[in-house]
């Protein structure tokens, strides 16, 4: 670590194992050096390596095993839903949704989602439409946005319960984009006639509105998610410390 740099010293070791992980030079489920070895490579102390760990482990980058040392994270579906999840019914549960697809288009991006995915203009992005199930009944109207370059070959199955994980699963597996961090606006709306024919409401139902940006772990936008949530047997939930 020899280039000045005003960041305190862990942030910069922070991004640099943040780096090997971004670029697969460690993989997903790879025990990554230990700590007096990592430490001795990059010239740091201990102290400051083990707040740099500390920083990715808050980020899901990176899981301790007790006993057995420190290891590139294996994101799950339940992790996923346990991260990015919120919705939850009356009795303030978490539900098990399952997923339709019914459309994958692309096409060149209209200028929201260039702005809010930071595309040039003309730039492609795919568009996932989907329906979020709910103990048999659809409850979410989705629509999906994704950056086409960082997404090529993009495939998924349009049918109930093939993709067989979470999509950030499939985001890390099948295209290495690891998402980290969300960030969502929520706001009230009413059902329109295309919303009320995938999820079985009257037109004008009260929907809760959750426009959600999530970022990789380079700090990339990689994902423009608008979602239609029917609020007439389900709430949004969030946990405040």
């Amino acid at each position: 670590m020899r280039r000045p740099d005003a960041r305190p010293l862990y942030v910069q070791v922070e991004a640099i194992l943040n780096d090997r992980i971004v670029s697969g030079s460690w993989k997903s489920g790879q025990a990554i050096p230990a700590e007096p070895e990592l430490a001795a490579e990059l010239g740091v102390s201990a102290g400051t390596l083990r707040r740099a760990l500390a920083r990715l482990e808050q980020r899901h980058l990176i899981e301790r095993r007790q006993g057995r040392g420190t290891y590139v994270a294996q994101q799950t579906s339940q992790q996923a839903l346990g991260q990015f999840f919120r919705v939850r019914n009356l009795a303030g549960r978490p539900v098990d949704p399952e997923t339709v697809i019914t459309a994958v288009t692309t096409s060149p991006a209209s200028e929201e989602e260039a702005r809010r995915l930071r595309l040039a203009p003309g730039e492609e992005v795919h568009r996932i439409d989907r329906s979020r199930v709910f103990e048999g009944e659809p409850r979410i109207a989705e629509r999906i946005s994704l950056p086409a370059a960082f997404f090529p070959n993009l495939t998924l199955p349009l049918a109930p319960k093939q993709l067989g994980t979470e999509i950030y699963v499939h985001y890390r597996n099948a295209h290495g984009i690891i998402v980290v961090q969300a960030e969502e606006n929520l706001s009230a709306t009413a059902a329109t006639e295309a919303d009320a024919a995938i999820l079985g409401c009257p037109v004008g139902t009260p929907l809760l509105l959750i426009e959600r940006v999530t970022f990789d772990a380079a700090g990339r936008p990689v994902e423009l998610r608008v979602s239609r949530l029917d609020t007439r047997a389900h709430r949004y939930a969030v946990e405040i410390a």
